[in-house]
């Protein structure tokens, strides 16, 4: 399975994700990192592990249209199955989502629709919510509001600070992010072998 990750910080769930031996043998191929941010850390963790970089910046394009027609003829080559957001901090357009769709699956600290949006973690321990969570989605038209694939609780304990709420959030991340990967090598595996499987009986008739 063909993936390009895009992120824009520091890179943790890329981490997480390249660095997952389970998903490499089961066929996970990151075929390139997309930043938006020259200085990002997680652009470093991408070279290190020899994946492909792109920086592209949308200040040098007229729009987000623009910018996004752009990373869509950079990676129509690559053939990807899907494109995994990790930390990407900006709204797709429908430039990118007519490119893939169904194929665009975001990771957001909260469980939505709860604390869409920037800074959940902050706000939901200012709300001082009993819990918040991690939701995985496919990305559309809206905001975090695209079909959830799946969520994960995380408790706000009391005498929590809002450093150890945050790492309790991240530790999900990356507990989650793979499982949802691994499911989505299976399915597209299983959708392959039954193409094939009809090809052949096709060869017998």
């Amino acid at each position: 399975m063909k993936v390009a990750i895009f992120a824009s910080g520091t890179g943790s769930n890329f981490e997480v994700l390249a660095d997952d031996d389970a998903l490499k043998k089961a066929g996970m191929e990151i075929m390139n990192l997309v930043c938006d941010q020259p200085g990002a850390p997680v652009i470093e963790k991408a070279r290190q592990r020899n994946v492909p970089v792109t920086v592209i910046r949308l200040s040098d394009y007229d729009d987000r249209q623009h910018y996004e027609a752009a990373i869509v003829a950079l990676l129509a080559p690559l053939q990807l199955d899907y494109i995994l957001l990790a930390g990407y901090m900006r709204v797709i357009t429908p430039v990118l989502l007519h490119a893939y769709p169904q194929r665009i699956i975001n990771i957001h600290p909260s469980l939505l629709p709860a604390f869409s949006g920037l800074r959940s973690i902050e706000r939901a321990y200012a709300a001082q919510v009993a819990e918040t969570g991690v939701t995985i989605h496919y990305i559309d038209e809206g905001v975090d509001s695209g079909p959830m694939i799946v969520q994960a609780k995380v408790p706000l304990l009391p005498g929590d600070s809002l450093a150890a709420l945050e790492q309790r959030v991240h530790d999900t991340e990356h507990a989650i992010y793979p499982q949802v990967v691994a499911e989505l090598i299976k399915n597209q595996n299983r959708r392959s072998n039954s193409i094939n499987e009809k090809s052949v009986g096709q060869c017998f008739r």
